[in-house]
């Protein structure tokens, strides 16, 4: 049997290069986790709390992880980092493309209540200011946005490198959200449409960067343990069983990262490397219960 069909040929990502952009807890956690785990030879992990960052380096391997404090809502602070990467190694393979805020949320009734008037509705939507509904676009969408294009010359040095192969193409890995395809009452109109935004946006520069031979896929993820969906958690698990109901999740748990390892494995490997405007969905089957256009 050919070599290159076993498990370790495939999902393998052994020297790769990265930097994950939310990368010192949640989702953005995981996937460093585990591309270090695998065969990384650098992963920077970039956000705004550098503190986290920090102990997230340690934790991991701080010889292989570097800490960059860095705002993918700020312009001058994505090209220093892409800048700082440029000067210490030259070249990237990866791009995760992870910060995410929430969006404030419409008002919502408990369970069994009646719905609120339109007045009171509108009120309640009302009462946030528009730049709080506009910074989750500043993070969610245009920092992909800006963060891509930040890191396309190190992205296509990656592929001059060729350190993973003759066959495999640098890329970029957004990661969006099962809200962005969600209709769900009560969830957050500025979340849910910026990762429909996110997701559209990474498809359009797959077509876009062809001829930078840069690949552009995204990551959907469901209900995963993280900072951003600790209301969510707790709302579907009050009491904290860790189990969820199959009416809510088919697969009657949230996400561990064994799941997002997996799928970012599938991703970033020789496995997923004919992937080009793919949307890979991690949601243990979560989107089959919601209202939804995907």
């Amino acid at each position: 049997m050919s070599a290159s069909l076993t498990a370790g040929a495939l999902f393998n990502v052994n020297g790769i290069v990265a930097v994950v952009t939310g990368g010192g807890s949640g989702i953005g956690l995981m996937i460093a986790k585990v591309l270090v785990i695998n065969g990384a030879h650098r992963v920077y992990i970039v956000g705004r709390r550098e503190d986290m960052l920090r102990k997230a380096a340690e934790d991991i391997n701080p010889d292989i992880v570097i800490a960059v404090p860095g705002d993918v809502t700020s312009r001058d602070s994505i090209l220093q980092i892409a800048g700082r990467v440029r000067s210490e190694v030259g070249y990237i393979n990866l791009l995760i493309a992870n910060a995410g805020i929430m969006g404030p949320k419409p008002l919502k009734p408990a369970t069994g209540e009646a719905p609120p008037s339109i007045a009171e509705y509108r009120a309640h939507a009302l009462k946030t200011p528009m730049t709080d509904f506009t910074e989750t676009y500043a993070v969610n969408a245009s920092g992909v946005y800006y963060t891509t294009l930040a890191f396309m010359e190190l992205l296509a040095t990656g592929n001059k490198k060729a350190n993973m192969g003759p066959d495999w193409r640098s890329q970029v890995i957004a990661t969006s959200s099962i809200g962005g395809f969600s209709r769900l009452p009560g969830a957050s109109f500025a979340y849910n449409s910026s990762k429909a935004a996110v997701t559209h946006m990474m498809k359009m520069m797959a077509t876009a960067f062809v001829p930078y031979k840069i690949r552009c896929n995204v990551l959907a993820p469901g209900i995963f343990p993280s900072d951003l969906a600790s209301g969510i958690m707790n709302g579907l698990d009050p009491e904290k069983t860790g189990r969820l109901e199959q009416a809510i999740v088919p697969g009657e748990r949230p996400g561990k990262e064994e799941d997002i390892a997996g799928a970012i494995l599938y991703l970033a490997s020789q496995a997923g490397a004919y992937l080009n405007g793919s949307v890979v969905v991690v949601d243990g089957g979560r989107l089959s219960t919601l209202v939804s256009t995907y």
